[in-house]
């Protein structure tokens, strides 16, 4: 079992969220202890949430939702309603363009629930010098306006020594104001400037997945890690990491040769 904030992190799921779908019956904890009143929830449960999810994007009221759940919608019947709201969103102006995203990942998702799961390893991580900028940010992909600050305050020649990497600090997903931190990692320690900061990562244990694919789809591997952790006995033990292994410029979300890792700090659960 995954308590709420690590089944949130990498779920990317407000606990907000969870905690109304409570209220409305549609998603449950597995279990309350009822001493600390803390919630659990398990791996098992990603299928319910994502046709809540995708169900939600497609313009279904929360009573609608309860109703269709209630009737054990299958699999290829939620993909053939999602395809089909696919085809209808292409239609649409570009602000549409965002929810298009997010059908899109869901319809792989839902199709992966049957397959096999990607790879995670469990990693042994040495202590690590980085130069980086941490600042509250409007969303995940906002992180990359931080690259230039961290550019700017220890030059180009030495950015370029190592990939780039991101850090979520917050304890939940969140939809906006995200605690979020961005660096490269040092070979040695350099002077910085213009509020980088340069330390040293502690050494950690991480479950790794290795991405290839667009920023749109890294859902896909964050699933699989929170599987992982739920199946193996771990739980989250710090800030998400992810590594951009290979990218290109200007940045595209939706671009399908990039490559990320994403490391989850984790410890076994007592």
């Amino acid at each position: 079992m995954l308590k709420i904030g690590d089944f949130s992190s990498l779920s990317q799921v407000s606990i907000k969220t969870l905690r109304y779908y409570d209220e409305r019956g549609l998603l449950s904890p597995v279990h309350v202890d009822p001493e600390t009143g803390y919630r659990y929830y398990s791996a098992s449960q990603l299928s319910q949430l994502h046709r809540i999810l995708a169900l939600k994007d497609l313009g279904f009221s929360l009573e609608q939702i309860a109703k269709c759940l209630e009737e054990n919608v299958t699999g290829e019947q939620m993909r053939g309603m999602l395809l089909l709201r696919q085809v209808e969103q292409q239609a649409r102006v570009e602000e549409e363009h965002d929810r298009l995203s997010r059908l899109q990942s869901r319809i792989r998702l839902i199709e992966q629930e049957m397959l096999m799961s990607q790879e995670v390893v469990l990693k042994q991580l040495p202590r690590q010098w980085v130069a980086s900028v941490r600042e509250t940010i409007a969303n995940y992909p906002s992180v990359g306006q931080l690259y230039p600050k961290v550019v700017a305050g220890v030059g180009p020649g030495v950015v370029g020594q190592a990939p780039c990497f991101a850090m979520w600090h917050d304890p939940e997903f969140r939809e906006s104001s995200v605690d979020g931190e961005a660096g490269i990692f040092l070979k040695e320690p350099v002077k910085a400037t213009g509020g980088v900061r340069v330390y040293e990562l502690p050494a950690i244990t991480a479950a790794s997945a290795i991405h290839a694919g667009s920023y749109q789809r890294l859902q896909e591997a964050y699933n699989a890690l929170l599987r992982w952790v739920s199946d193996n006995g771990y739980q989250v033990a710090g800030p998400i990491r992810e590594l951009y292994l290979q990218n290109s410029q200007p940045i595209r979300q939706d671009d399908e040769s990039y490559v990320t890792e994403i490391q989850v700090p984790v410890s076994k659960a007592a």
